[in-house]
């Protein structure tokens, strides 16, 4: 329940940072993820980001930067909100990330207990800012079988970013995810000036470039620190099975022994009471 409730809530916080920021500034709020994530996974988690990934993330977010960061206009009410957005969206994709791992859940499961709470968080507090801000009412609206129909759309549209937001953060991580929405941000910028001939710079160019080849070589690291793992992971899963299958190493390491449902310890097989025999 309060997973979905801090989900929504971090939806809410964005939308409403995006409302009461420059565009600028709102790109600079979700650069600003990535490096929260790895502060709140280092302190409270102890996972360790090698210097390579440090340097790479910060080449992505330096090129980012400078290709979707024009304007900075700063406000009290607005920098406080960024900063909520911030913090809520960085617990929530790492209790995403923990909660499948931890509970062994799949992305589909967490996203059918956590969305309940989710949409009634925002269908609670959504009218009520709406008409605070805008002081319009929105149960008032007119709403024409056109309308209906792109509500519709938005609700579908909206499940499966949910359903691959969940999947992509419980199959990787918050920090990947995150490096795969600046990508996402990259494409837009490209296909707007390609199909819609939105006006594109040097500036912008330059920047999606050093984004792209940050994202690529820290996609080539992180596949080779998982590779890395998983050869760890077995070489001590062969040595454990050496051990079980030989009862002598097994007692030289004084391995503990299961018999007839009591736990014993086996005797530890010492050489040096051989050569004093």
């Amino acid at each position: 329940m309060g997973f979905g409730i801090l989900n929504g809530i971090s939806i809410g916080l964005l939308n409403l940072s995006l409302g009461f920021n420059s565009v600028g500034f709102y790109q600079m709020t979700k650069l600003a993820i990535i490096p929260c994530t790895v502060l709140l996974e280092t302190l409270f988690f102890r996972k360790q980001f090698s210097r390579s990934i440090q340097f790479l993330l910060t080449i992505l977010l330096l090129g980012v930067g400078i290709a979707t960061v024009t304007d900075l206009q700063l406000n009290v009410l607005g920098s406080i909100l960024s900063l909520l957005a911030v913090v809520t969206t960085c617990v929530a994709q790492i209790m995403t990330n923990t909660i499948q791992k931890r509970f062994k859940v799949s992305s589909t499961q967490l996203l059918y207990q956590s969305c309940p709470y989710q949409a009634m968080t925002l269908f609670v507090t959504g009218p009520f800012l709406d008409w605070l801000l805008t002081n319009q009412d929105v149960f008032a609206f007119k709403y024409t079988l056109q309308v209906l129909v792109f509500i519709v759309l938005s609700w579908l549209i909206s499940i499966s970013v949910n359903f691959s937001t969940f999947l992509v953060i419980g199959k990787t991580s918050p920090v990947t995810y995150q490096v795969l929405g600046h990508l996402k941000t990259c494409l837009v910028l490209g296909f707007g000036y390609v199909l819609l001939h939105d006006p594109f710079s040097l500036r912008n160019i330059f920047g999606i470039l050093i984004a792209l080849v940050g994202m690529i070589i820290y996609s080539y690291f992180c596949s080779l620190e998982s590779q890395q793992k998983a050869s760890e992971a077995s070489a001590q899963l062969s040595q454990a099975k050496e051990i079980e299958s030989d009862p002598l190493l097994s007692a030289e390491n004084g391995a503990v022994i299961v018999a007839d449902g009591v736990v014993l310890k086996a005797p530890v097989w010492s050489s040096n009471k051989d050569l004093q025999a």
